[in-house]
């Protein structure tokens, strides 16, 4: 019981983070939806900070609230004609290698023959380079092929007979990604069979989103890996939203490992500040000139807050410092109505790591530029005589 109250204490943590982080013009209505998805993929991580296993999928139509989490990975990729479009218990052999036999590979070379017989001949040996490589790639015993680059139509033929289902052409990040999940190595020879680390996964089968097919691969040997497909209007939408959602997962994952959390709204600033400020009544000489200044900056930030929303910052900062004064120590902008709100209450809450990197970014920044003695200033340009 306790266990199980620490993670939903924990989860709404999260979700109050999350929402934090969401806050944007764009989803201002749809944040707790895109919380709970954020959440959602940073919890099947158990622990780990690695974003490579939480792919982000954009598909252009429907509504915002059509964005879902697909628990395994998606591949925005086509199968090779003619070939299975689902196989389970997938043996997974991922490649970086080239695949044509029609492109000469020595840039300005030339071949002179003096008969037709001999161009078949050259273009019967290549196809037999090529075979020889396919049979190399059968031989591992995997039923599925994924290459980097494209797979032309002769390979891709011979892939077919023998049962194999061929993916071409996924792109780098996609390639390592799919490493990462599947627990497989990317190679480029094959000479070596026992070498090799295939990948696995439960089942590979091509689904429909929207009106594009899709390949899924499921049960994969990294538990973890999941997709969030983002639907939207435009790609507008879309780009905005999966930024959005980007700053999310990347707090989530940092709070995992570091699980406080502080009050957010300018609350932390606001109670930074007036620790300083009793710290300076008894700091003698200029240092308390320069704390005084830091306090100062700290108070600008729930000001910025204020002004970014549309609101007098002079009047609500004032309350917020008088309310603080009073004990309420967790009060905060209430940036829905424009007044001072308990964060407690209202569920605003940061990151606690997010704040301090923050923090300390600012403050090393500041010392920089004091530290800097003279200014270095380039002499005029001489103006030339007409």
């Amino acid at each position: 019981m306790d266990n199980s109250a620490d993670d939903s204490k924990f989860r709404e943590d999260l979700l109050r983070i999350a929402r934090t982080t969401l806050s944007s013009k764009l989803l201002t209505y749809e944040k707790d939806y895109f919380a709970n998805l954020a959440v959602d993929a940073v919890m099947r991580l158990r622990g780990s900070n690695n974003l490579d296993h939480i792919q982000v999928l954009k598909k252009p139509g429907g509504h915002l609230r059509d964005s879902y989490l697909e628990e395994g990975f998606l591949l925005d990729k086509s199968i090779g004609v003619g070939q299975p479009k689902k196989i389970e218990n997938a043996k997974i052999l991922l490649a970086n290698t080239s695949m044509d036999t029609d492109k000469i590979k020595i840039y300005g070379s030339r071949v002179r023959v003096d008969s037709l017989n001999k161009v078949a001949e050259i273009e019967e040996a290549e196809k037999a380079r090529m075979r020889q490589k396919c049979d190399k790639i059968i031989s591992h015993g995997c039923n599925v092929f994924i290459n980097r680059q494209l797979i032309y139509n002769l390979p891709e033929s011979i892939f077919t007979e023998n049962g194999i289902m061929a993916i071409e052409h996924a792109d780098f990040d996609g390639i390592e990604r799919l490493a990462a999940v599947t627990g497989g190595e990317v190679v480029s020879t094959f000479d070596r069979p026992d070498l090799v680390t295939m990948g696995e996964c439960d089942i590979i089968e091509e689904v429909m989103i929207g009106e594009d097919k899709v390949i899924r691969l499921g049960g994969c040997k990294s538990g973890e890996a999941c997709s969030i497909v983002l639907r939207g209007a435009s790609s507008h939408v879309l780009d905005e939203a999966e930024r959005s959602l980007h700053d999310a997962l990347c707090i989530l994952t940092a709070t995992v490992k570091d699980p406080r959390i502080i009050y957010g709204g300018g609350c932390t600033e606001v109670l930074m500040a007036q620790a300083i400020d009793r710290q300076v009544e008894s700091t003698p000489g200029k240092k308390a000139l320069a704390m005084t200044a830091f306090a100062r900056a700290l108070r600008q930030l729930p000001a910025i807050v204020a002004d970014n929303g549309g609101y007098d910052s002079a009047e609500l900062v004032t309350q917020l410092r008088a309310a603080h004064a009073q004990g309420k120590s967790s009060y905060g902008l209430d940036m829905y109505n424009g007044t001072i709100g308990d964060m407690a209450e209202l569920g605003v809450a940061e990151a606690f790591k997010s704040k301090l990197c923050v923090l300390m970014s600012a403050s090393e920044a500041a010392e920089m530029i004091l530290r800097v003695d003279d200014i270095i200033k380039c002499a005029p340009r001489q103006r030339e005589g007409v």
